[in-house]
């Protein structure tokens, strides 16, 4: 089971490197470390398993932040409406994006980063994800709002970026032109 000690923060390398894709069909081994990071989202978002196992609520996990260089994401977030985004994917990719733009009012956060860093995180308004789940399907999703910046900001994770990375350094609460602001 992962707990927040898995979890590596801010400054470890393994956040700033290029995660490599996984070989298809998965190993076994690698079907359960998905398996255990998609648990882990549900179970932060419990609030009795988050306050016996001490996690912080998340939305989403990749790979490199708990040290396993792999293209590997779960994802577990509702959108504006309650449709549940529940994702466990294997070698996740953007294969299209709008060009208008969305970010959270509120800002984002990170189960790697332990403390606060305000400002807008630009992200694109839609994007096409495609990938293969832990059973072996290939799917080919199309994301808008809430759920697509969580896409995002993981497969950020994939490549070494960071959310703040994003945030306008000069002026953190600038508005991104073109882009819809979703409150959370």
């Amino acid at each position: 089971m992962i707990t927040m000690e898995n979890i590596v923060r801010d400054g470890h390398p393994a956040l700033r490197e290029t995660a490599e894709p996984v070989e298809l069909p998965p190993t076994d081994a690698e079907k359960q470390q998905l398996a255990d990071m998609i648990e882990f989202v549900k179970n932060s978002q419990n609030p009795e398993l988050a306050e016996k196992y001490k996690l912080r609520p998340g939305v989403g996990l990749a790979a490199p932040q708990i040290n396993i260089k792999k293209r590997m994401i779960a994802v577990h977030a509702e959108d504006a409406s309650g449709k549940l985004y529940s994702y466990a994917l294997f070698n996740p990719k953007i294969v299209s994006h709008s060009v208008e733009k969305s970010y959270l009012t509120s800002g984002e956060g990170c189960l790697s980063v332990d403390e606060a860093i305000p400002g807008y995180v630009p992200r694109y308004a839609r994007i096409r994800v495609k990938g293969t789940t832990l059973e072996g399907e290939n799917i080919d999703i199309r994301l808008k709002g809430f759920p697509a910046i969580v896409f995002q900001h993981e497969i950020d994770h994939l490549n070494g970026v960071m959310f703040y990375d994003h945030i306008d350094k000069e002026n953190p609460f600038k508005e991104p032109e073109n882009a819809i602001a979703i409150e959370r």
